[in-house]
């Protein structure tokens, strides 16, 4: 059981559709006030509490003086996952304030899953889900057993796979991130695992000014989603490439 904690989460969290149903709902005057004038007030059990109160509740001061209790998070089956036409990847990003931002990023830009390794990472705790604004309750988040083996299946069901790399040869924008796609993003400081890395189709890099050697995972992901959502709104077509196994065409830049 967690305490889901912030006026958006927990109003994401009793929107309909949400993975999990709040079966408790615990705020200040003013918390549940803002709740109902939002049109996110339930017919639940409330326990009406003072901040400091609701702060030792979560664990928090970022409670804004909301929160409300649920069951575990359900995570996807990596099927499901697989199954999502623009599907995110994360390889072994330790930090739940990322996975949280990153899950935001990618329910707003249209993806239809998020996968993560089921040990050496960050999971689905209150902390992400506050820093995801409550996306983590409307998307589908799969735990995987093995990445480079996850990406391999991405391969077989029709998706091309792109991991960001800052040493890439290529922008990130020059990418053709039409079609069934998966974007594999590491973890802060060391990148992609090697074997991560070799699983991609292709790497694509974010051109930087100055001495900034790297952005943060989860604006690294934000700029490829976007410009994955820009691709596809415009219709483009994949561009024409070599082949690249049985049945695959490797897909290169876009004409400018």
């Amino acid at each position: 059981m967690d305490w889901l904690y912030g006026r958006q989460v927990v109003r994401l969290a009793c929107a309909g559709g949400a993975k999990r149903r709040p079966r408790t709902l615990a705020g200040t005057d003013e918390g549940l006030a803002w709740l109902a004038a939002h049109g996110g007030a339930p017919d639940l059990p409330v326990e009406r509490l003072a901040p400091a109160d609701l702060q030792h509740l979560t664990g928090s001061r970022e409670h804004q003086g909301l929160a409300c209790r649920v069951g575990d998070y359900p995570y996807a089956p990596p099927a499901d996952a697989v199954a999502a036409d623009l599907l995110v990847v994360l390889d072994e990003v330790s930090d739940p304030r990322n996975l949280g931002a990153v899950a935001r990023s990618a329910l707003a830009a249209g993806a239809g899953a998020l996968a993560l390794p089921r040990h050496r990472s960050a999971a689905v705790t209150p902390a992400a889900v506050k820093a995801s604004a409550g996306a983590t309750e409307h998307l589908a988040i799969a735990h995987v057993g093995n990445v480079a083996a996850f990406l391999a299946e991405c391969k077989h069901a029709g998706h091309w796979v792109y991991g960001a790399a800052g040493e890439a040869g290529r922008p990130f924008d020059e990418l053709d991130l039409t079609g069934r796609l998966t974007l594999v993003f590491g973890a802060e400081g060391r990148g992609l695992r090697p074997l991560v890395r070799r699983a991609c189709d292709e790497l694509g890099a974010i051109p930087m000014e100055g001495p900034v050697g790297s952005l943060n995972v989860s604006v690294a992901a934000a700029l490829f989603l976007y410009e994955a959502r820009r691709q596809r709104a415009a219709g483009a077509p994949a561009a024409a490439g070599a082949h690249r196994g049985p049945g695959r065409t490797r897909r290169g830049g876009r004409a400018g």
